[in-house]
This record gives C-alpha cells, sequence and structure tokens, in this order.
C-alpha cells in the first residue's frame, strides 16, 4: 500500500511540472566559459576559489548529514548534488565548497546578512521571498503531502479537523493545514516533527512530498504518505536581491543540469530511492529585466 501511496504522489507531483521540458543525453563538457565577466558575482567568487551555499543538514534524500557526523562531513541528498554542480560551474573544486546548515526560518536572513553566497535548501518560491532575497528556479516541483503512523485513520486534508500537526517558522505549509482545522504545533525542524510523530506527539506532518520521502525511507516500517498533494511548491536557489546577472548564471546552470544529465542522475540516488520516479524537470522561470 505505501508503494501504491508513493506511486500516486510521483504521478501527481509529475503532473505539477507542466511547462517543463525533458532533459537530453549528457554534454561531454560544458559550455560555461573559463572566465567571469569582471564585477560579477560569479568573478569574484571563481577567483576566491570559495562559494558559501547554504543547505538542509536534516532532510533525508534532498540534505542530510548524520547526527553526530563532524561538521567538516559533506552532506549527502538531491540538492547537495545539484549545489556541487553550481560550484563546479562557477569553477570552484569542491574543497572549496563550504556547507552551511539553513533552518527554514533563516534563509532569507543567511542571504541579507551575507553569511552565504546561495541558498539550495528546499526554498519554496514565494512572492513575499523575492521580495527581499532573488530566486532562481523551479528546479524541482513538488505538492504539500502527510505523513501519518501506520494504522492512523486520516486519509487525507479533510481528517485534519482537530489533529495536530507540526508547524515549523517561516515554512509555506501551514495555511491550508489551518484552514482544514489543524491544530498546528511548533517544532525547530522536520527532523524535529517526525520524532514527535513517532513518538505519538503528534497525529501528522505535513510538508513537500519531497521532503516526507526522504523521511518516509527512514522509517519504513513505521510512517506511511496518505492523500494526493494539495499545493504546489517550487523549489528555487536563493541568490542576493537584485543581481541579475548572477540569475542568467544560475538560470542557465540549471538547465545545463538537465541537458547533462546531472539532474536525472542526482534524483534517481537519491530521492528516486524512496520509490519516485524521477519527474520531467521543469523549467526555470525567465529572470528579471533590467
Amino acid at each position: 500500500m505505501r508503494r501504491a501511496l508513493q506511486a500516486i504522489a510521483a504521478a501527481a507531483i509529475a503532473a505539477l511540472g507542466a511547462c517543463a521540458t525533458p532533459s537530453t543525453p549528457p554534454a561531454a563538457t560544458s559550455d560555461r566559459p573559463e572566465t567571469f565577466a569582471d564585477g560579477t558575482t560569479m568573478s569574484a567568487l571563481s577567483a576566491g576559489g570559495t562559494v558559501r551555499i547554504g543547505v538542509k543538514t536534516d532532510v533525508p534524500g534532498l540534505g542530510y548529514r548524520p547526527p553526530g557526523a563532524p561538521a567538516s562531513q559533506p552532506p549527502e541528498g538531491f540538492e547537495i548534488e545539484l549545489a556541487r554542480f553550481v560550484a563546479g560551474e562557477l569553477r570552484i573544486p569542491e574543497q572549496g565548497i563550504q556547507w552551511v546548515p539553513m533552518d527554514t526560518y533563516d534563509r532569507e536572513g543567511a542571504l541579507t546578512g551575507n553569511k552565504v553566497d546561495l541558498v539550495i535548501a528546499s526554498y519554496t518560491m514565494t512572492d513575499e521571498r523575492a521580495a527581499v532575497v532573488g530566486q532562481i528556479g523551479p528546479y524541482y516541483v513538488t505538492g504539500q503531502q502527510i505523513m501519518v503512523r501506520d494504522g492512523s485513520p486520516i486519509t487525507g486534508l479533510k481528517d485534519l479537523d482537530g489533529k495536530t500537526v507540526c508547524s515549523v517558522a517561516s515554512s509555506e505549509s501551514d495555511k491550508a493545514l489551518v484552514a482544514h482545522g489543524a491544530i498546528t504545533k511548533a517544532y525547530t525542524s522536520y527532523a524535529a516533527c517526525v520524532d514527535a510523530l513517532l513518538a505519538g506527539d503528534l497525529d501528522a506532518v505535513s510538508t513537500d512530498g519531497a521532503i516526507l520521502a526522504g523521511f518516509l525511507e527512514a522509517h519504513p516500517n513505521s510512517l506511511s504518505i496518505v492523500g494526493e498533494p494539495f499545493t504546489t511548491q517550487r523549489y528555487g536557489i536563493g541568490y542576493r536581491h537584485g543581481d541579475i546577472a548572477m540569475c542568467r548564471f544560475l538560470r542557465a546552470t540549471i538547465l545545463e543540469a538537465y541537458d547533462q544529465g546531472v539532474w536525472k542522475a542526482a534524483f534517481e540516488s537519491t530521492l528516486g530511492k524512496s520509490g519516485i520516479v524521477a519527474p520531467i524537470p521543469p523549467r526555470p522561470d525567465d529572470c528579471p529585466t533590467g
């Protein structure tokens, strides 16, 4: 039953990727120039040989570092592989990537406070965020779903009235839950939410299906994803507001990840392990003009 539900979710998520462009066979080399225009952020980062990338480190499948692992150990996941490709297109070696753990609530602050250069951390694109930071994408489209303990009577959004569901500061997941009568309970991360669900302190956890899929892979005999996606979440790469040259570089890099087969390979080796078939990758929006 669990795998059947995952297949339904995968089909729904793939449908959300409408107006998408298919990936093509890997290219032999990148078309990216060896140098960047003087004065651009790309030129400065490439010359410095270091890039600080804000990533999730507590979400299996997307960005994860095991508890107790040294901070020097690179995280693993779909977004980590995408971040590696971005760094490579900046001509920055693996050892030049600084992995900066991101909480859901501090992604804008990390960019505006110059704590990171980029954010690739299940960062849903919204008009509110676009007023503060730059976001380019989507590089992945998912939808909000519900995770419960096996045997739960909850089968979908309609069953959340009066149920206790996790809430994470600055996430985009609360609105639909509250509208359907759910009682939200605050936690610092989705990893903490899943722990609370397993302990019986919550009735459900609801967030992007991509996030839930990783936790399902970690707890296949205890948890289930129920119902179909009921929102559309478009993941984008965060950069500093107004840096149009960076936006164009990142957009071209996302498309190149598709063309080289990097995106599909990264998906299949990470999120794909939970049973989700790689959808057609979505075409990124155009960058602002100016």
